[in-house]
């Protein structure tokens, strides 16, 4: 069906980080509504066989993508590439995004998670700690 309500949809719970989220998948590309409390956030990872954009709906949050650093907020569309280490933490919340991804894969949003190397460290940058 390529009609949905997002209020309507099945709320997931993620596998890798603390966040919720209401999925979809079509045959080339996966999407979803993802929510982050204040303090929360996913270590900083990568996917090696997946692109995605996220589009910032509501909140704040310290962002790193490759080697940059940047509060993000509504508006804010982000593309992050094939194997590029990003990660972010909430500073206002709760923090909700559209993202999509390709391929589909599986179809859940949290398949291609690799915990990058450097991620505790980079995490307590992100909260200021």
């Amino acid at each position: 069906m390529p009609f949905y309500k997002i209020e309507e949809m099945e709320t997931k719970y993620s596998e890798v980080g603390p966040a919720t989220a209401k999925t979809v998948a079509g045959d080339l590309m996966k999407a979803g509504v993802v929510t982050y409390q204040t303090g929360e956030g996913p270590p900083p990872h990568f996917h090696p066989n997946e692109e995605q954009f996220m589009l910032v709906i509501s909140g704040k949050m310290n962002m790193i993508l490759g080697d940059e650093n940047k509060e993000i907020q509504s508006g804010d569309l982000i593309h992050i590439p094939r194997n590029t280490r990003h990660g972010i933490f909430t500073t206002e919340g709760p923090a909700v995004f559209f993202a999509v991804k390709s391929p589909c894969g599986d179809g859940t949003l949290d398949q291609d998670y690799n915990k990058a190397e450097d991620a505790e460290e980079v995490m307590e940058k992100l909260s200021g700690q």
